[in-house]
């Protein structure tokens, strides 16, 4: 599967910081759970590509 590929899966996403000053990312979908943990800087790059991402989708559906 890549990123083009479609899917049924349903998932919820859950963002928020962590007691242990981590930017966290969890993923859980049926009987998956994925806690992905980033330093404050990894967050801001990832941050930085979905803003770009999102850029540029939007130009492609105008």
């Amino acid at each position: 599967m890549g990123i083009n590929s479609e899917s049924d899966i349903e998932a919820n996403l859950q963002i928020g910081p962590t007691d242990q000053g981590m930017v966290r990312l969890y993923i859980e979908a049926k009987d998956i759970e994925i806690p992905m943990d980033f330093s404050p800087e990894e967050a801001e790059e990832i941050a930085a590509e979905i803003i770009a991402a999102a850029k540029i989708a939007g130009g492609r559906k105008s």
